[in-house]
């Protein structure tokens, strides 16, 4: 295996990006290695114990705390969410359900791509603005009103729709239930316990702390392609949805915990990685079938800062073997969305097909 997960981790290089450190556990142990290069123009490797910013891995994490309130019974799946927060002036059909699961309507703050192609914008989240705003912090509560400003995607519960401002309203709930923070909570819940000394809710941090890989944002400006090194940003834009650091040491650590019961209940965890939608969505979860010659069923939720870095998230049902990488981008004139999807197959077939 080891030889293959070598190969796959580079096929990610060959593709067009800086780097990839990947961790990969099993019943044998542990394949640590990392492919490309730390930094532009060096030859130094990306640290496999690095940090990165890890984008919508966060929102496992989030809904994990949103599902132990609801074990706790001080939230219920299927009660109103403008109970706890009457003031936001939320639709009465919304649960918190519908929030885990994407399926409230609630327009996406960072910009809502629509079936006939139009583009609706929200805060900067692409190209030159948001690398002149990237250091920027913003309030949880006013981007949610800025969501609730705009028209709904379609009436509660009745389609699926990726929305960053589910996952930021459920910041505001565990604080409105808790009284105290998302991240007290978070700290409180998963880090400390599970000895996450690694990862933390950005907040408004705008420095990676040492390791870690550069990453890179290719946009165009006045007509020209231009290149910027966006190591440093600031991820307060997605609290709750993707405003996280990590490694892929404590995302193993993570998932390896939720996905062996650890964190949840059985009947919880059970509904976690019950499947909706176009894409099989669970709650914080995708839920993915490699099929009979191929492991199975493999629970995951990757994730991509808007610029510049990505994050990978996989586990068998049991969390006996997991996949965690942090990936980066550099300058080659790629599009992530087109070459991502078969590097990204090839690594999960060499993890998870014996």
């Amino acid at each position: 295996m080891t030889k293959d997960l070598q190969k796959a981790t580079e096929a990610f290089v060959d593709a067009g990006f800086a780097g990839l450190q990947l961790r990969v556990h099993d019943e044998q142990g542990e394949w640590v290695g990392s492919a490309g290069v730390r930094k532009l123009g060096e030859s130094a490797p990306p640290p496999t114990d690095g940090r990165f910013w890890a984008g919508s891995v966060a929102k496992p994490f989030t809904a994990t705390v949103v599902l132990q309130l609801v074990g706790e019974e001080k939230l219920g799946l299927d009660s109103p969410v403008a109970q706890h927060l009457p003031s936001l002036g939320l639709d009465e059909r919304i649960t918190v359900r519908m929030l885990l699961q994407h399926t409230s309507g609630l327009f996406n703050y960072t910009g809502e791509y629509y079936a006939d192609g139009t583009f609706a914008p929200g805060i900067p989240a692409t190209g030159k603005e948001w690398v002149d705003t990237r250091l920027q912090t913003y309030d949880a509560q006013a981007l949610v009103e800025l969501a609730l400003s705009k028209p709904a995607r379609f009436d509660p519960g009745t389609d699926w729709s990726y929305s960053n401002t589910n996952y930021t309203l459920a910041t505001l709930l565990i604080g409105a239930v808790t009284g105290s923070s998302y991240g007290e909570q978070l700290h409180h819940r998963i880090l400390r316990p599970l000895g996450l000394h690694d990862t933390q809710l950005a907040g408004t941090t705008t420095d990676l702390p040492h390791p870690y890989a550069h990453g890179y944002y290719r946009y165009e400006d006045a007509g020209d392609w231009t290149v910027a090194d966006v190591s440093r940003q600031n991820l307060s834009m997605m609290p709750g949805a993707g405003g996280a650091i990590t490694t892929t040491r404590d995302l193993h650590t993570f998932f390896a915990a939720l996905n062996g019961g650890t964190l949840l209940p059985a009947a919880l965890l059970a509904e976690m990685r019950t499947p909706q939608g176009p894409i099989d969505y669970g709650m914080g979860l995708f839920v993915q079938d490699l099929g009979p010659d191929c492991g199975g069923i493999v629970y995951h939720h990757n994730g991509g800062a808007p610029g510049g870095y990505g994050a990978l998230m996989y586990s068998t049902p049991d969390g006996t073997r997991t996949l965690t990488a942090g990936l980066t981008m550099g300058d080659a004139p790629i599009n992530p969305a087109e070459v991502f999807p078969q590097a990204l197959d090839t690594l999960v077939r060499a993890v998870f097909c014996e």
